[in-house]
Formats: C-alpha cells, structure tokens, sequence
C-alpha cells in the first residue's frame, strides 16, 4: 500500500517554520525553539524576510531560498499573510502545514472570507492542514514538536486529539507530572480542513500509537467523523471527552419526540455505535486508556471481589452499584470448594472475605475456584498490608495462576511502602493494579463498557427487510403531496398511513368536521370511541382540552365533539382547526403505554427513541436513543436501557408482553428512517403492546424537504448493510451464485478462502508471500465500513456444509483521500477461475463505485499476472507500468 496521504504531516523530513523569531513570547519563537529543543531529526528551515538569523541558526527569506524539499510547513504569521503563504507552499511542492495563526472565522465575516481563500488555494494544490487558530501537533518520539506549548511531551502509546488548545497545555502538563507519553498529539483547532474523521484515519494504521484520546467540543461533519471512529475503534480502544453535555435552554419541538431528545443523548448513543467509550474526566481518559491497553477483555459484567479485608470489599461494591455493574454470584459448587480451603470465618458470600491473616496460598485457592465458576466474569484482587500479609508473595501466586479462563484479572494493592514490591511484581506481569478499589471497580466498568460497545459496532444491519417490504414510494406520496400543499405537519390520518405503508398496526381513525358527522362515524365504528383535536399547531393534545375518551353514545358524541372544540379555541385560541379525529377506544387492560418516534439531529440525522409513553413523557424521562439503521439485537439494548423495559415482562397480575411485536414496530420505524429523509420528527404515543401484539394508538409526523444526492443514505450517520447490491446469477454449469457485500460475521468465510488459495494466486494478489490473514488483517478485510470502501464476494451453497456458503472470490475497492477516485483488487479461488466470475464481480464493483460519485478506479498488478491484466484490458482499463517499477503494471479506469 502506499504511504498515507497524511505520512508528511506526522513523519516529515523536513519543517519551514513560517514566523521564527527571537522576540520572547512570540508564538514563533516558541515553534521553532520547540524543534531545535525537542531534538527533531530532520531538517528545520526557519523563514523571517527580516532576520538574516534565528535563534542561532540560518534564516531565509522564502521557501526558494532554501533549495532543498520540504515537507512540512508551520505557519505562526498573521492571519492576513497565510492565503500568499499556502499559494507558495503548493507551488514548491509542500503538501502539508499545521496553521497556528488566529484570526479568521473567530473573528467574524472577513475572518471566514480569508479562511475560504486559504482552504481553496489549498485544495487547488492538493495541499492539506491543520488549525488554523490551534496549538499545533506533536510525534514525540521523533521530536517533532510544531506547537507553542512551553515544553513538549514524554514519547509513549497514547494519542490525544483535541479541539481545544488550551485544554490541550493542561492535559500536557498533567501527564508530565503523571508520567504519561504520546505517540501524537494534535490539537485542531478551527479545522477547517483537516478533522478528526482525518487524523483518526492515519492513527488506525499507526504502529506508535496503541490507544486514542479525544477531547470534542462539536462535530463539523459526522458521516466523515462516525466513518474515522468506527474504523479506529475496530482495531484500538478509542476514549471520548465531550463537554457540552447539559443544555443552556430548550427548543420549541413539534412532538413528544423532539422534547425529550437532547443533542447530548445523540452524542453518547452514536459513540456507543461506533463502539468508543466516553469519560467524563480528564482523568478517566488515562485510566480508561490503561486498562483497554492490557491484553483482557470482559465477556460480561458480573465482578467476583476476593479481598482480605472487609472494609476494602464493601468500598468495592458501593462503587460496582453506583455504575449498576453485578456482583456475582457464586454457585453451590464454588462456595464449597471454597468452604474447604478457607477458614470457618470467611464471608461465605460475594465479596469474598478470606481474613487478614490470608497467606498466598489461601489467595490463590480462592482465586482459582472463583474463576472457574461459569457465573463470574471478571476478578477484582483486593489486599491490605496486615500484619501476617506478604504482598510480593501474593503477587506471585497470581502471576502463577494459571488464566485459561479468559477472565479479567484486576487488582488493588492498596497502601505505598509495604506494598511496592508487590505492585512491581504484578505491572511486570502484565496484570493490572490499582492504588483503591474504586479505581478498580472503575477499569472493570470500562473493560465491560467497551466490551458491549464493541458487539454494537459489528452490528451491520440492512435498510428494509426484505420478507416483508414496505411501500416506500406509497408513503413518500404522502409526504410529498403535503409539501406540495405547504404543509409540514401530517394529519394523524396521514401519519397513520405511512405508519402502514412499512407494515405498523395502527388504530383506524378518520376526521370528521361536525358534530352530525362524529355522530354517523361514531355509529359507523360502535361505541365507545375517542375524539381528539386534530391540528398541526397542537401537539400535546390533553394539555390543549383536546381529548375525550371512552364516548358511549351518540348524544354524548355530538355533545364532546362541541365542548373539546370550545375548551380548544379557549385555550389556544391561535391554533389552526381542522376538525375532529375520530376512532374507536382500544380495550387493552394488559397494555403498557409507550413512545416510539424519530427525531432529526443536525448533526447525526435520524435518531431513534424508546421509552415510556402516555401525558406525563416528558415528566417521566424514561427514554433512550440509539441511531439506525437497527436489527433485533440493537433494537434489545436500546429496550434495555429503559426503566419500563422491566414492566414489559410479567408483571403482578398482567401477563408479559409481546416482544417479538415491540421488537417489529421498532425494527420498521428504523425503515422509515432509513428511506424516508423527508421524515423528520415521528411520534407514535401512546404504543400500547401487550400480550397479543402491538397498536399504534397516535401517531404524527413532521417532514421537510431533503436535498438528495447520488447516495440514497447520504442522511445517516450511519451506513447500513448496502442489501440493495445483492445480487443472484446462475454460472453456465447451473450452480447458484449469489454476489453481496461483505459482512462482519464473514470472518470464517474469508479466512478459509484466502487459506484455500494456491501459492501463486495469493502472490498475485498480496504481491508478498503469505499462509493466511492475520487476525487483524481478517478484521481489516471483513469490518468495513461501506461508506468508505467496498467489498464484494462471490459464494455458492457448500457442498460439504448443508445450509452454509462458500466464498469463491472478492473483490474490493477503497476510496482514496481525494474523494475521486479509489484503489481496487480482486481474486477468485484456483478452481473457479476461468469461468466468468471474475468479470461478474469487476462488473458490479465498477456499477457500485460509480454510483457513488467514484470518477476513477486504479490499482498495481504484476507484469505476469496475464489473466488480471486481460481482464482488465477487456474492461476498459488502460494499462502503463506502474511507479513502482517494470514488475508491476499500473492499471486506470476513468468510469
């Protein structure tokens, strides 16, 4: 693979520090003090047309006068300055900068105007950068340090990307004291072109860095930002401090939906999708980066406690209770091996008290047995320095203890000088220790957290379900033909009607516009019946006195139909009236009432909630969020976060819910979502399901037009599973072959294939001798995100696995940089060459990237791979030897 596009920004050669000074305090004189000091092995070219000499060293006047590449430029000079400065850069050749300098859109219209200038002169030149108006950024273990920090950073594995500067110094001088290093460290600034979705594209394939931090004030563009984290997480812990999280004031929304949804809800449920996890504190980003570094993982969340002092597992299980983490419990056959092992006085209970006068080997009985207990997930170590306690010996028993359970193994050393010996034992061997239990209990929540998030990041659902699909054009005729009428807000009819149209159970209803004709509908559907204003201005209803319930006969049809509406024009004299909703009353005395809807971010787009319905929502505030598109199993976490989630099953005399019907109406809300960007808040209140199913009781709906573009989910945070590129053909032979995009759950697939390949075919393709795919590799190769990159393979049933496929080709293409154009490969197995699939998949590869905007489609092949290059030929691809030299063949399409 080539170099990254952003390897000169974070590995060059060469730095032109624009603005070197020796005026004290000038943000220059600290750049480029900041290079000579920090021991940068390349070359530094300070650049001031005034000084013939800068801080002992040669100055020059203009980059031509330095006569030599450069690959990074550091721009300290006014704001006015930079647009000339970038024209000069691109014209040398230079293809990155770091902008330090202030005074563009912070400072208002003109400020935008120069920043414009310098962004288009910019990509004129092919040119990227960071800031302007930031700190700048730093790879310590080369000594590059283009930042005016007093002091630069300890070498380590940690990268930190921050938007604010200033929160950047603190963080820096903080981990000094604590003796924390970076790989990287970049502070953003404006970000005017390069982002966070940027930066994290090259720390994923960065070897120095083992662990991400970011600091994030707001998000400019979030398909490009969930795009950059979902591929770091896949393969490095990344940890998030956003700050923001509680709103100043509060927007005037159109639905129970948009009332209850926060910007700050969406935030934390895309980081849980994108399978991150967030801190709330400075600190717990260090700690959390600690922990996901060591080579553990949690497989669940109940947390078995050994301790030899009672006081420490009772601090350890109030902190497991304030983060809702279990403790577990231990079986019969566990207390009875620990019965026989420990003294008669033990707590015969979780925490697990084995005294102060616990030896070694009474540590490591009692470890062991609760480790093998099938109910305990993770194990925290507790030890206090008693009299009779030998800490560096009981550190080396765990050391000993032999860990093919896969179970987390934390602990807690906890006091200074009699434990030291101990605490070094244990770092040496890999396990980690902590000063007090809560600490402790905290990296196991991390260790947990990270865990389910990491399950909801390999979660790719497809758009619509393909059983049972919907009518979208049905429903987006709706929609449109009220934007056609300048209406923005459906009718409950109308709402109710698209509802249909992707298969949700709704409660008939009709308008009616007197009291006559309430009366013939109420006739019509059989008592008893509802009545319900039906206005786009009014959406809490029943506060409005637009609501009558339980009808059960006609004089009281045509009499509720003449008070709601006077009770109405009373109290919201200024709402538009358009008659009554009428509909007959739902006998559901097992129902639980609850809220469904969509609301739009204007960050995220869609987002989805959940939680309990009814008048009192917002006084409730029992919902939670999630972003689509969903399956079966985000849809169950998102029920699960909720406090009515526990009044779904049996509860007192009511009998449990239908939670298949729940899961359906959830599942094709997330349709709606998905096809439907004109939708843009929905609120189905109440849902009442019970146990025979699930009823949309009201429903409204707010839309607005959509710009759309070539990408049918352009609107999304998300990509989903692209199942509209699955595709079914029949080779000459009769055998089925099916062509679809990769899936996460292909690992198996994948790992056989390329394992199955022949010598010569795997040279063809990797250009390298290879047995099989790394596990990193597979997870490159399987987990991809579709908005990035695709990968289409081929299977047939396999013949030796009933029910099960065979992948007999892939191919592949990955968007380079620009946007434009993109680098593909392809490979099918020994045995099925020669028989058209090749060409197949090539064919559908090239359909996909054009359709999403793609103008060029590149790649290497090796000069005797003459198969690849006669196909490639017969595709329309021209041919010329590629840079890499005579062996290798570099092959363009221009689609």
């Amino acid at each position: 693979m080539s170099k990254h596009y952003l390897s000169t920004l974070f590995e060059p050669k060469s730095v032109a520090v624009f603005g070197a000074s020796d005026r004290e305090c000038a943000v220059g004189n600290l750049v480029f003090k900041n290079m000579i000091e920090g021991g940068f092995k390349g070359e530094v070219y300070p650049i001031n047309p005034k000084r013939d000499e800068v801080q002992g060293r040669k100055a020059y006047p203009d980059l031509k006068s330095i006569g030599q590449p450069v690959d990074l430029a550091v721009i300290t000079t006014p704001a006015a300055t930079v647009p000339g400065i970038i024209e000069a850069c691109g014209n040398y050749g230079i293809r990155s900068a770091v902008i330090i300098s202030a005074g563009f859109r912070e400072v208002g219209p003109q400020g935008l105007k120069l920043e414009q200038a310098v962004l288009e002169t910019a990509r004129r030149h092919g040119l990227r950068f960071v800031g302007p108006n930031c700190l700048g950024i730093m790879r310590p273990e080369t000594g590059l340090n283009c930042t005016f920090n007093k002091g630069g950073a300890n070498p380590g594995n940690i990268a930190l990307v921050s938007q604010s500067g200033a929160l950047c110094t603190a963080i820096l001088d903080w981990s000094a004291a604590n003796k924390i290093g970076f790989s990287t460290v970049v502070s953003t600034g404006i970000s005017a072109d390069i982002d966070f979705g940027d930066v994290l594209d090259y720390l994923v394939n960065d070897p120095k860095t083992k662990s991400i931090l970011l600091y994030i004030e707001g998000i400019h563009n979030a398909l490009s930002f969930m795009s950059g984290l979902r591929a770091a997480a896949r393969f490095k812990p990344v940890i998030v401090l956003k700050v923001g999280r509680h709103a100043t004031g509060s927007k005037a929304a159109m639905s129970h939906t948009g009332a209850l949804v926060g910007a700050d809800d969406v935030f934390d449920s895309a980081l849980r999708r994108a399978g991150v996890l967030r801190g709330m504190r400075i600190a717990n980003l260090f700690s959390a980066a600690s922990i996901l570094t060591f080579p553990i993982k949690a497989g669940g969340e109940r947390l078995a406690i050994i301790t030899n002092g009672g006081g420490p597992g009772v601090m350890a299980t109030d902190r497991a209770a304030d983060l809702t983490l279990p403790l577990a419990q231990l079986s019969q056959e566990t207390l009875k091996k620990l019965n026989a092992v420990l003294p008669a006085t033990w707590s015969k209970s979780n925490p697990v008290d084995i005294i102060g006068d616990a030896t070694p080997e009474r540590y490591a009985q009692a470890v062991a047995a609760c480790a093998e207990d099938p109910g305990v997930d993770g194990l925290l170590v507790i030890l206090t320095p008693q009299a009779m306690t030998d800490p560096a010996g009981v550190a080396k028993a765990l050391v000993g203890l032999e860990r093919s359970k896969g179970k987390p193994l934390l602990t807690c050393w906890m006091g200074e000088i009699q434990v030291a010996e101990g605490r070094n034992i244990l770092r040496d061997a890999n396990i980690p220790t902590f000063n007090t239990p809560e600490t402790a209990v905290d990296a196991f929540s991390y260790l947990v957290n990270h865990s389910r998030n990491q399950k909801l990041l390999l979660e790719t659902p497809a758009p619509m379900s393909l059983d049972e699909v919907p009518d979208v054009e049905g429903a987006r005729l709706i929609v449109e033909s009220a934007l056609a009428e300048g209406r923005k807000v459906l009718s409950e009819v109308e709402s109710k009607a698209v509802l249909k149209a992707f298969h949700i159970p709704t409660a008939h209803a009709s308008i009616v516009r007197s009291p006559n004709e309430a009366l013939v509908q109420a006739e019509s559907i059989g008592f008893p019946v509802a009545l319900k204003i039906n206005s786009p201005d009014i959406t809490h209803k029943s506060d409005a006195g637009g609501v009558r319930l339980g009808i059960s006969n006609a004089q009281a049809a045509r009499s509720a139909y003449n008070e709601m509406l006077a009770a109405v024009r009373k109290n919201r004299p200024e709402a538009r009236i358009d008659g009554v909703t009428i509909q007959p009353m739902l006998r559901r005395p097992n129902g639980r009432e609850l809220l469904v809807g969509i609301v739009t971010d204007p960050v995220f787009g869609p987002v989805i909630t959940f939680g309990a319905g009814g008048i009192a929502v917002e006084v409730m505030g029992d919902r939670a969020v999630t972003l689509p598109p969903l399956n079966h199993k985000l849809v169950q976490d998102l029920i699960g976060r909720t406090r009515i989630s526990k009044l779904l099953g049996a509860f007192r005399h009511m009998p449990p819910t239908n939670m298949e019907a729940l899961e359906q109406v959830l599942l094709r809300v997330s349709e709606i979502a998905c096809e439907l960007p004109l939708v843009k808040e929905l609120d189905i209140n109440p849902l009442i399901v019970d146990e025979n199913g699930a009823i949309a009781v009201d429903a409204r709906i707010v839309v607005d037009y959509h710009v759309q573009t070539s990408d049918r989910y352009s609107h999304m945070a998300i990509y989903p599973y692209p199942s509209h590129l699955v595709t079914k053909r029949q080779l000459p032979d009769g055998t089925d072959l099916v062509i679809r995009p990769i899936r996460p759950e292909d690992v198996e697939l994948e790992q056989t294939f390329v394992r199955n390949l022949s010598e010569q075919t795997k040279y063809f393709r990797f250009m390298q001798a290879m047995n099989e795919l790394s596990p990193q590799m597979l997870a490159r190769f399987t987990q991809i995100d579709y908005n990035r990159e695709m990968a289409l393979i081929a299977v047939v049933p396999d013949k030796e696995a009933e029910g099960k496929e065979k992948q007999i080709g892939v191919a592949r293409y990955s968007i380079n940089p620009d946007g434009r154009s993109c680098e593909f490969a392809i490979v099918v197995a020994d045995e099925w060459q020669r028989q058209g699939i090749a060409h197949l998949l090539m064919q559908q590869l090239i359909a996909t990237a054009r359709n999403q905007g793609l103008q060029i489609m590149e790649g290497d092949v090796l000069s005797n791979n003459h198969d690849m290059l006669t196909l490639a030929e017969k595709l329309g691809f021209s041919i010329s030897t590629s840079d890499e030299g005579g062996d290798v063949a570099h092959v363009v399409l221009r689609m």
